[in-house]
């Protein structure tokens, strides 16, 4: 029996070490928001390409980690606890996920090439409000993903609520 609560440990420790990862990643995601925002307001000509590469490779970093390492750990640890609700409620809300999954890619793809990006540079305010509201949407989903599929199997969480 301890065999299995260490292996257990160690088995939703990782997930937790992989979700603070995701959450520090969100951070340095905001971040490069906020600084390409700020150049956008205070001079958008200036603006470069690398500029808004550097942000797109982040946030696509950040999206692709999301579907490929964060939803499947903490879909596994829902199947693992046969956690029923939480799994109705993960794919729920990974369908409202697709939504500024396909925000993000179309930004993406706006700004591809040079020449795209050149094209479309008077539009990358307008674009920063929509991904602004986008992300805080998908933000808000993913922490209630969290929360219901990881923290609430999290040994502290059920030692504090009696379970």
């Amino acid at each position: 029996m301890l065999e299995d609560c260490k292996s257990a440990q160690e088995r939703w420790g990782g997930v937790h070490r992989l979700i603070d990862r995701w959450l520090d990643e969100r951070r340095m995601l905001l971040v490069r928001f906020d600084e390409l925002k700020e150049a956008c307001d205070a001079e958008l000509e200036a603006v470069t390409k690398p500029r808004i590469d550097a942000f797109s490779e982040l946030l696509m970093d950040y999206i692709s980690a999301g579907h490929f390492e964060i939803y499947p750990q903490l879909r596994a640890e829902a199947e693992a606890f046969e956690d029923d609700d939480a799994l109705g409620l993960a794919d729920r809300l990974l369908t409202r996920l697709e939504m500024s999954t396909e925000l993000v890619l179309a930004f993406d793809e706006d700004y591809a090439s040079p020449v795209r990006c050149q094209h479309y540079l008077s539009r990358l305010p307008a674009w920063l409000d929509r991904l602004a509201k986008g992300l805080t949407e998908r933000f808000s989903l993913e922490d209630r993903l969290i929360a219901r599929l990881h923290a609430a199997h999290a040994p502290e969480e059920r030692a504090s609520s009696g379970v």
